[in-house]
């Protein structure tokens, strides 16, 4: 494939089927499939509130961030309204850090996929397999936004399917239709151990940070309304049914967990899927899972791979990356930022093999608090936003079809206040929380940092500019 550098611009081929599924799909990964049970163990039945707090929470940044893209839909998304509204030094520092994270994850989600693979295909190392995905995703995306596209579709189909059909199960379980022993809903209210809140108010707080790291993912949706045929459009359906997504896919599903199942009988590590499949004298319900398991791992790794190659093609475009990451093939893709990215992740592959409980570790924990970090940049750049465009003579929230924020500006403070606390709470967790936010700190120094001096480089030409007027 050709590859040189562009004026040539991304291709806009993306259809309104690939942004709805991609908007559907975004928020349902293995954190809802399976790492749910933890938050459940740890709430009791008052996980449902932690879910309801997360899910307000993602919905309230979703709409400062979606009323920014449909003011002006950019592929670089919350990076470039960083840039216009904090500084320059903040949307390199930001579109850096959510490249790190998605690059990161490229290499996550291929192992843990290949862990489960594995299983089934005991001759095949899992390092192997691992390698191969991470091959075929990066080939895939090399082809064309539209062969992102299409595969994300069928990915998020299968994944939204699954939710559906298990709310379906669990209604006719909770109903009495599908006989069974434990469906009640007294379950729900909390009759059984301990109560509705059987760890008090902690527990709730313990399942809020897993919760909220699982929701992340809704905004590649306005990343990739930027190479839709109708950005403004994409942005506005995808922003409108982030409140949809989140009551049915995981307020729902919570509500069918606990209510089919005591509390106490889920397992933190068991997807509670499966259990509660399991209850419905559904056999097969663990391999089942397991395939939309690896399914949802899949779409992950596609998905990541996409959303930092377009943060770092963004970045090279504002002068924060090297401008050899704007070249686009022929077919559109943006060759060069996407091969960069897939690197990162082929690298956290062998080291996950090589060295798993030094340099991997360490680089699975740089991302742990970087979710936070993102957000709060979206908060405070929204903020902002207003006051700037309207010294522009634009007024944001007046305009036609924009997703205007709620609450507009209490609501925006409430957000930084409940993000900041978030922090707080994973500095004082200790253990791994202590870890994950310490790395995180420094990974959100450097990029910083990087902000900083290119910020300051970039001044320097245009003072001299300015010195050189003044003399004439």
């Amino acid at each position: 494939m050709s590859i040189e550098p562009s004026p040539r611009a991304l291709a806009h081929t993306l259809r309104a089927r690939h942004l709805s599924m991609i908007a559907l799909g975004g928020v349902i990964g293995a954190g809802l499939l399976v790492a749910s049970s933890g938050a459940i163990v740890s709430a009791g039945p008052a996980v449902v509130l932690a879910y309801a707090g997360g899910g307000l929470l993602v919905v309230l940044v979703m709409r400062m961030l979606g009323e920014m893209a449909s003011v002006s839909p950019e592929t670089g998304s919350f990076s470039s309204y960083a840039s216009r509204f904090i500084g320059h030094w903040a949307g390199t520092a930001v579109g850096w850090l959510y490249w790190w994270f998605w690059s990161v994850a490229v290499g996550i989600e291929a192992t843990a996929a290949a862990v489960i693979i594995s299983e089934w295909v005991p001759a095949l190392p899992q390092w192997v397999c691992a390698l191969a995905l991470t091959v075929l995703f990066l080939v895939i995306n090399l082809v064309s936004v539209g062969s992102f596209g299409e595969f994300e579709f069928w990915f998020s189909s299968i994944k939204v399917g699954t939710i559906v059909a298990f709310l379906i199960v669990g209604v006719l379980l909770i109903a009495g239709v599908i006989p069974n022993g434990t469906a009640s809903l007294g379950n729900l209210v909390g009759e059984g151990a301990g109560g509705f809140m059987p760890h008090g108010i902690g527990g709730v707080l313990a399942a809020f940070l897993p919760v909220v790291f699982s929701m992340f993912g809704a905004e590649v949706a306005t990343i990739a309304a930027g190479e839709s045929m109708h950005p403004r459009d994409a942005v506005r359906k995808a922003v409108n049914s982030v409140v949809a997504r989140i009551l049915l896919f995981y307020i729902g599903s919570m509500l069918v967990v606990v209510t089919v199942l005591p509390w106490d009988r889920i397992q933190a590590g068991v997807s509670p899927f499966v259990s509660v499949l399991d209850a419905a004298g559904f056999a097969w319900a663990g391999t089942a899972m397991n395939v939309i398991v690896v399914t949802a791992l899949l779409s992950t790794l596609n998905a990541a791979l996409y959303s930092s190659s377009r943060m770092v093609f963004s970045l090279a475009q504002r002068g924060g990356a090297p401008r050899s990451m704007t070249r686009v093939s022929r077919r559109g893709a943006p060759s060069a930022a996407i091969l960069f990215s897939a690197v990162i992740g082929l690298v956290c592959v062998v080291l996950n093999y090589t060295a798993p409980d030094a340099v991997f570790s360490f680089l699975v924990n740089s991302t742990g608090g970087l979710v936070i970090v993102i957000w709060a940049v979206i908060a405070v750049s929204q903020l902002r936003s207003r006051r700037i465009l309207a010294g522009q003579g634009i007024d944001a929230a007046a305009q036609e079809g924009v997703s205007r924020m709620w609450g507009f500006p209490v609501l925006n403070w409430v957000v930084i206040a409940a993000l900041a606390g978030l922090l707080i709470s994973m500095f004082f967790a200790g253990g791994q929380r202590l870890v994950e936010v310490t790395t995180s700190a420094i990974v959100t120094a450097l990029a910083v940092t990087v902000g900083l001096v290119l910020q300051r480089r970039r001044a320097v030409p245009d003072q001299l500019v300015e010195e050189r007027r003044a003399r004439l």
